[in-house]
């Protein structure tokens, strides 16, 4: 469903339906689903069947596609239950549908993201771009006489617009998580609305986000985690509270993805393979693959099925042109692309005029994967750690990118491996303390146990000392920490992998099994170097800041005002020099307390704003805190 129709159904309602709304979700939630050819069909009772007619997209994007067969419909309680309960979808511009099926643009990315129609996510952010994305909201201004933009701040009715949106994620703030039920929610999804239709494409897709948080923590979702609904909710009102002041910096408008482009002609070489597990069911693998000139971009087959799926697609045709190479083939060669179409995000798509050329594979030691590797490991985490530190999901698309580095393996430690960096080129440095980089964290890219990374990880720690040469993601939320994606031996050095012919030099670690004939005799690798593991933000006293602004979150502003009450001391952020956190924190605890009265004495309500903005105040002083003392942890001295 858009956030419209949904919006639109609960409107619609009396305010005795209303109250029962919440509760006639969870019922119909759980209903069986008939397919037919109407549509589909869900029976809340014996004269009360809801009929959804969705487009070839999937998605739902009027009202008439939505109809009860009740008496009070369509103002009944069964069809806006019934459209609460589907998940949050984007609206597909008309006679986009065959091009975005074509070229597989809904299917989801790495990390669980859903394509359109199935979770409403948006479609996925792959690592790298071909270029920037195509703007369909572009920052109100206008050119000067010079040619240069010249920017004048949002339009009258873009703020009239995040006004709205601040209005209502400030009344889901103040109520927490168990009063934003489908009411709430249905506020937030028509201020959504007029923000898409305002061309404020940041706000509308994190208030989208924060929705879906609402719905997966009411829900107890198994792959709920508080402190992303905490980040959608920040970015949600610093982005919608900057814009209803007209703040003028074009970033907090954001962009509109668009379809897939021309990319004319392309050569590209693979670099490895990263299977899909995604929570709604969908399974499959995307090849990432780099051209010439060092831009990532990626070849996806992701499709309902699961891990299942996931297996058998490792080895699946890769869907471009005549190519005839599976994803195992061109993880480890190379295509030559005739009018490639390339999405704003990377992937490559497979249109009818795409043709497709098989050509030799490049080693990881020449071109742009030498150059990969030839980039200190603490410069290339900086730049992917270099996102606004008020929108969470810059950096995460940031950090999507892989990076390249060699490492010496240290030992396991807990769920993860640590190891030393080594500057590049220099392998043979190892015994020489001072050659080291930073202290690295490798934790599996994927914990499903049909896949391979949590057994690599392990195969790996069994050797201290191996040298490695690895390809991976920066994780943006843990220091110093790389999910490995692929793995090869160390060129010129001896306690290193030892592949087989047929990998060709490197190993998809969610895909090829290490084993002990891989790895060096233990008696070949020399002495790790030490490796005291030591997180900054775990020591820290920041946990207290952190817990009272998850607590307004998933209690509200009630708890943290009782929270107050107790006489929380935040005594120990003022002795470890957090002075400013101290301050905010004591500032938002006495704000949700604060009681105003009328000149007769009565209580009076002054609204959430005050209260918003100090939370605002505090959980953005946390995150860029905390961003700060991640992006040190790369760095060998631990210093920015």
């Amino acid at each position: 469903m858009t956030p419209e129709v949904v919006a639109a159904a609960v409107e619609s309602l009396t305010s005795r339906l209303r109250k029962k709304l919440d509760a006639a979700i969870e019922q119909y939630a759980a209903l069986p689903v008939t397919a037919g050819g109407e549509g589909v069909r869900i029976a809340c009772g014996e004269d009360a069947v809801v009929t959804l007619s969705p487009g070839p997209s999937g998605v739902i994007t009027g009202g008439d596609q939505a109809s009860c067969s009740c008496l009070l419909a369509p103002r009944c309680l069964h069809r806006a239950a019934v459209l609460s309960a589907c998940p949050i979808g984007d609206a597909v511009p008309g006679g986009q549908e065959a091009a975005s099926r074509e070229s597989s643009d809904a299917e989801p990315a790495p990390g669980g993201a859903a394509p359109a129609g199935s979770d409403g996510a948006r479609p996925p952010a792959e690592p790298g771009s071909s270029g920037t994305p195509d703007s369909g909201a572009e920052g109100a201004g206008g050119t000067g006489s010079g040619g240069a933009p010249e920017v004048t701040g949002p339009t009258a009715a873009q703020v009239a617009a995040a006004t709205g949106l601040w209005a209502a994620a400030a009344a889901v703030l103040s109520a927490g998580v168990p009063a934003a039920g489908a009411v709430p929610q249905a506020e937030l999804l028509r201020a959504a609305h007029t923000a898409r239709l305002a061309g404020l494409a940041g706000a509308e897709a994190a208030a989208l986000r924060v929705v879906r948080g609402l719905r997966a923590a009411r829900a107890r979702h198994d792959g709920h985690r508080l402190a992303d609904l905490v980040s959608a909710l920040r970015e949600l009102l610093l982005t919608a509270g900057r814009l209803a002041g007209a703040d003028p910096d074009p970033a907090l408008v954001g962009t509109v993805r668009r379809d897939y482009r021309p990319g004319g002609s392309l050569k590209v070489f693979g670099v490895f393979r990263e299977p899909v597990i995604s929570a709604t069911g969908y399974g499959g693998v995307v090849t990432h693959v780099v051209a010439e000139d060092g831009r990532w971009y990626s070849v996806a087959d992701v499709k309902p099925g699961g891990s299942a799926r996931a297996r058998g697609a490792a080895t699946a045709p890769v869907a471009i042109g005549p190519a005839m190479l599976n994803h195992s083939q061109l993880s480890r060669a190379g295509l030559l692309i005739a009018g490639a179409t390339v999405s704003p995000d990377g992937r490559l798509g497979a249109g009818k005029g795409v043709r497709a050329t098989p050509v030799s594979g490049m080693p990881w030691t020449e071109g742009p994967m030498a150059a990969l590797f030839a980039r200190p490991l603490a410069e290339a985490a900086g730049a992917r750690l270099s996102g606004h530190a008020w929108s969470e999901s810059d950096t995460s698309e940031q950090a999507r990118e892989p990076v390249g580095c060699d490492l010496v393996i240290i030992g396991a430690a807990g769920d993860h491996v640590l190891a030393r960096a080594l500057p590049p080129g220099e392998f043979d440095s190892v015994g020489d303390a001072r050659g080291y980089g930073p202290l690295i964290r490798l934790v599996p890219a994927g914990h499903h146990p049909e896949l391979a990374h949590v057994e690599n990880l392990r195969r790996l720690a069994s050797r201290p000392g191996l040298l490695v040469r690895v390809v991976g993601r920066v994780e943006p939320d843990r220091v110093a920490t790389l999910l490995p994606l692929a793995a090869g031996p160390v060129p010129g050095a001896e306690a290193t992998l030892r592949l087989p012919p047929e990998w060709q030099g490197h190993a998809d670690l969610g895909y090829d099994r290490l084993q002990g004939v891989h790895l060096p005799p233990q008696d070949a690798c020399p002495p790790p170097p030490d490796g005291d593991e030591v997180d900054p933000v775990a020591g820290a006293p920041l946990w207290r800041v952190r817990r009272l602004v998850e607590l307004a979150v998933s209690g509200g502003r009630r708890a943290v005002a009782e929270s107050a009450r107790n006489g929380e001391s935040y005594a120990q952020l003022r002795a470890a020099g957090f002075q400013a956190a101290a301050d905010l924190v004591t500032g938002l605890a006495a704000e949700a307390d604060r009681r105003s009265r009328d000149v007769f004495g009565r209580l009076t309500d002054t609204g959430p704003d005050r209260y918003a903005w100090a939370w605002v105040a505090a959980a953005t002083h946390l995150a860029a805190t905390e961003r700060a003392m991640i992006h040190a942890s790369w760095q060998p001295d631990g210093r920015l």
